[in-house]
């Protein structure tokens, strides 16, 4: 018989989910096209009509990009900080990303603006991930569990004396 205030529903299997660990590789392939986009507008391959400055695009793709190859890593290495970095690398490339589809669509080619309306909304959705994720790669969820089965093992045992 288990106490009352005591919950019973805990699953043995954990449960599928979204971690920072994944959302990380994530960032990382994001921070990677970035470079590449960086590359093609700081070598004059793309061009624009003000207010868009290849030359400004390919700097601050530069700086985005790098924000999020440091998370990604720094999610990878230190999960206790995994979803506190996470949030903020998502948050400052969403930004960023907004601020270069505003010059984008005023002056950039197609292409921009698929990429930015492309990659806006992984970024939405990496955030929302690790906005609901426990931040720890799913350890504190396990320890959690473990600490319920505890509680309720104790519980039982004075129960039955």
């Amino acid at each position: 018989m288990t106490a009352p205030h005591i919950r019973s529903d805990i699953s043995p299997k954990p449960t599928r989910s979204v971690r920072p660990p994944h959302i990380a590789w994530i960032l990382l392939v994001i921070a990677g096209t970035l470079g590449v986009a960086s590359s093609l507008h700081l070598v004059g391959t793309v061009h624009g009509t003000p207010p868009f400055d290849a030359e400004h695009a390919g700097i601050a793709e530069a700086v985005i990009g790098t924000v999020l190859l440091v998370g990604a890593i720094t999610m990878r290495r230190r999960p206790d900080l995994a979803r506190t970095v996470g949030l903020a690398a998502t948050s400052f490339a969403f930004v960023g990303f907004l601020v270069g589809l505003s010059f984008t669509t005023r002056g950039g080619h197609a292409p921009d603006i698929a990429y930015h309306l492309i990659v806006l909304p992984i970024l939405v959705v990496c955030f929302t991930a690790l906005a609901r994720s426990s931040g720890h790669g799913g350890l504190r969820s396990a320890a959690t569990r473990t600490d319920r089965a505890t509680a309720e093992r104790s519980t039982n045992a004075v129960s039955h004396r």
